[in-house]
């Protein structure tokens, strides 16, 4: 399965995909420059964490201008695999790939911190290798990951809920939210980092099921 890491200016967490991807997993991976216009044949595409753009204007908002992001629509309404992690989620979410908005944490600090969360669905591309109410833990590392939608619209995504925060809710997202798909389910954007949480010596393992999931889903087209 190949996969493809989008870099824009200010991307800061996307050679820890890489690494994951290449070196943990021994998936064939590029990098694919926010300038480019076509995914270089990707199955999956990952959206990485950090700063883009340096988020200057509103988190997202300059990103999902950029070039790469036509192409990333276009294969994601194809059904393409498409995972957007912490700043990767936001890009999403301006993008329109992804309903709702995001906020500064309650707390109006940045957080870099481990949580907790549960899994809330296992029939998605990114959560099959998980086990339903199955409680994980991911490190979080973000200033706006409060995650807003109206109420409304808030009921008709309950079914796209994958992740929610246990125990304590860290930013203040709306009904706990950790991680959502789309619809039809091949894009999910989540505010903790699985990517940080892929090797025992980082002190957790449970955001490997992440990618073996995608990996499962691919596997089984």
């Amino acid at each position: 399965m190949k996969f493809g890491v989008v870099v824009f200016p200010g991307s800061n967490c996307d050679q820890d995909c890489v690494h994951v991807l290449k070196g943990v997993l021994q998936q064939p991976t590029v990098t694919l420059w926010h300038q480019e216009t076509a995914l270089r044949g990707c199955d999956a595409v990952v959206l990485p964490g950090g700063f883009s753009y340096g988020d200057y204007l509103r988190t997202g908002a300059i990103a999902h201008l950029a070039p790469i992001m036509g192409a990333i629509k276009a294969f994601a309404r194809d059904g393409g695999l498409v995972i957007g992690i912490c700043n990767g989620f936001q890009i999403l979410l301006e993008s329109g790939l992804l309903p709702g908005a995001m906020l500064r944490n309650t707390g109006l600090r940045f957080i870099c911190r481990e949580v907790t969360l549960r899994v809330e669905r296992t029939d998605t591309p990114f959560t099959n290798r998980f086990e339903l109410g199955q409680v994980v833990r991911m490190p979080i590392a973000h200033n706006e990951g409060r995650y807003t939608i109206d109420a409304k619209e808030l009921k008709e995504i309950q079914r796209q809920v994958v992740f929610r925060y246990e125990g304590e809710n860290p930013n203040g997202s709306v009904d706990a939210i950790a991680g959502i798909t789309n619809k039809a389910g091949n894009v999910l954007g989540m505010m903790p980092h699985p990517e940080r949480a892929c090797e025992a010596l980082l002190g957790s393992e449970d955001g490997r099921l992440v990618f073996e999931s995608m990996l499962e889903a691919h596997a089984n087209v």
